[in-house]
């Protein structure tokens, strides 16, 4: 059985260590935007260990983040604690998060490709409906070159990410950056090493 046939016993095994996986420090990519976002309030969505919903948070935001593991919960409920932080943390697969209609200033997803096509159309539908107008979206994702690195992610070529693909996605939006790249990354032992990736920063109309 494979970590996508099981996923949620899986991850918990994988997040059932006092290591944070994947670091405590934010993801590159949405740090280098943080003069996007708007004030107010912010989704992380599928935030794992809570290193980009903490980061948010000590950014004077707002923040609710949702994950499906509860041994994720739990580490990132200590890491805001750690950090003297707050955020609003729900143990919920994005199904079943209560999605609010035009709630955030800001919607961030950082690596959640465990969606497949039809799935990822449907998470992007209730990101771009959970999201105010002149909000910011900002996403951080694999590209197929990923799947010669092989440092990280689904390694499922329909999984990956294109900047047509984001383009179509999220029309109603004006993109501040789009880049496709390749760069080393750290982010704890899970995302280590050269990556393709994708980054987008866009406003909603």
């Amino acid at each position: 059985m494979t970590a996508f046939n099981s996923p949620l016993n899986t991850w918990n095994q994988r997040f059932a260590t006092d290591q944070y996986i994947f670091g405590e420090t934010p993801n590159a990519y949405l740090r280098s935007q943080m003069a996007h976002l708007q004030a107010g309030s912010a989704l992380a969505v599928a935030d794992g260990e809570g290193r980009n919903g903490v980061w948010l948070a000590e950014q004077g935001l707002a923040v609710d983040a949702f994950d499906f593991s509860e041994n994720a919960i739990q580490k990132a409920r200590v890491l805001a604690a750690r950090r003297m932080q707050s955020v609003q943390w729900h143990c919920s697969d994005w199904q079943s998060f209560k999605w609010k209609a035009s709630h955030y200033n800001n919607v961030v997803g950082i690596f959640f490709q465990f969606a497949n096509p039809l799935e990822r159309k449907a998470l992007f539908t209730k990101m771009d409906a959970s999201l105010k107008s002149g909000g910011t979206l900002i996403i951080q994702g694999y590209t197929a070159a990923q799947l010669k690195f092989n440092t990280g992610g689904p390694g499922k070529l329909a999984h990956m990410y294109d900047e047509s693909l984001m383009r179509e996605a999220f029309a109603n939006y004006d993109i501040i950056n789009l880049q496709t790249y390749e760069a080393q990354i750290d982010e704890g032992t899970a995302h280590k090493g050269m990556s393709g990736l994708l980054g987008l920063t866009a406003r909603k109309r």
